[in-house]
């Protein structure tokens, strides 16, 4: 589904590394909250992962990706939109949030 959406590889130059790999990087460096550079190494390296999310995010491939999965989505009714949202607050020690 994703993958005719998906940059070409270049003609000139070195090949890319697979779509699907670094998007598995990419994606648990998001779902992780961790630093790029924190990256498992079975992801490959870091900097491509970051590299290529960047540069997707520049010329609007991760916008073309989200559009084609969620209209087939919402068509078919999969997509629930109602959000819950939780206003919990934690307090933390007067050290902690940079108090002098």
């Amino acid at each position: 589904m994703l993958e005719p959406l998906l940059p070409a590889q270049p003609v000139r130059g070195g090949q890319w590394r697979d779509h699907r790999q670094v998007i598995n990087a990419i994606c648990w460096v998001e779902r992780t909250g961790s630093p790029w550079r924190d990256l498992p190494e079975g992801y490959g390296p870091w900097k491509t992962a970051h590299q290529r999310f960047t540069r997707w995010a520049a010329d609007g491939t991760w916008a073309r990706m989200k559009a084609e999965v969620i209209a087939p989505a919402e068509l078919d009714g999969d997509i629930d939109w109602d959000a819950q949202v939780d206003a919990t607050i934690v307090r933390t020690h007067q050290h902690a949030a940079g108090a002098a």
